[in-house]
């Protein structure tokens, strides 16, 4: 039965939906020899010939979803022009290949998820089903409680408000304080511009839950599969 063609390329485990829509439109697809450019065009996986970046895409690779620790000053991208560490070469063992949900950023460490089911990653990213993210911050200063709630109740970023989050403060080091803080949201460096817009820029960050996916004692730089526990709770946030 034909099917769009960002859905098969996600199923293919190329990218994720979206990651599949902009490689279509990047001119980097080609069906039967020629390139595509629009997403949405039907398909047959096994009937047509579809390459994406020369690559000639045979068939469904078996799904596998992992966890990875990301460590600091890595980059949540394949590879970079500039040289620098990527989450692709710490799984590069990985027989198929997988791509990150959402990123963290350079300097930021901790839980990534990584899957090449396109279809599990689309849902996970998407607004509708708000999953749960939390961090371990170090923040600059002493926040006092009013800052705290401001937090909470949401702050103004690029004009519009950022919705509500859970946060707790669990320890200070003197002069700083460590906050654990649950958003549901993914915008850019959404973390570290709230905590900059109340004046205590953030000094550590490292997300340690992702819904009910838990970091606990993984060693920066390894990663572990999901088990079918883990993956039976995840799949419940989406369904």
């Amino acid at each position: 039965m034909p099917e769009r063609l960002q859905v098969v390329l996600a199923r293919a485990g190329v990218a994720s939906r979206r990651q599949a829509e902009e490689l279509i439109r990047e001119g980097r697809v080609t069906v039967n020899g020629r390139v595509v450019f629009k997403p949405g065009t039907k398909v047959v996986l096994g009937e047509d010939t579809i390459r994406v970046n020369n690559r000639l895409i045979r068939r469904l690779e078996p799904k596998i979803t992992i966890v990875l620790n990301k460590p600091k000053q890595v980059l949540t991208t394949s590879r970079d022009p500039r040289g620098r560490p990527t989450t692709a070469e710490l799984v590069r063992k990985i027989k198929a290949r997988v791509f990150p949900v959402g990123r963290l950023d350079y300097h930021t460490e901790g839980l990534l998820i990584l899957t090449n089911d396109g279809e599990l990653a689309q849902h996970l990213q998407h607004p509708r089903y708000g999953i749960p993210k939390t961090y371990q911050t170090k923040v600059k200063g002493i926040p006092a409680a009013e800052v705290l709630q401001r937090l909470r109740s949401g702050i103004s970023l690029d004009n519009r408000q950022t919705t509500p989050a859970l946060v707790k403060k669990t320890g200070t080091t003197g002069k700083n304080t460590w906050l654990e803080i649950t958003i549901k949201e993914g915008r850019n460096r959404q973390i570290r511009r709230m905590c900059s817009a109340v004046g205590h820029p953030v000094m550590k960050l490292k997300r340690t839950c992702y819904g009910p996916i838990r970091l606990g004692n993984l060693k920066p730089g390894t990663y572990r599969k999901l088990t079918p526990a883990e993956m039976k709770k995840l799949r419940k946030h989406i369904a």
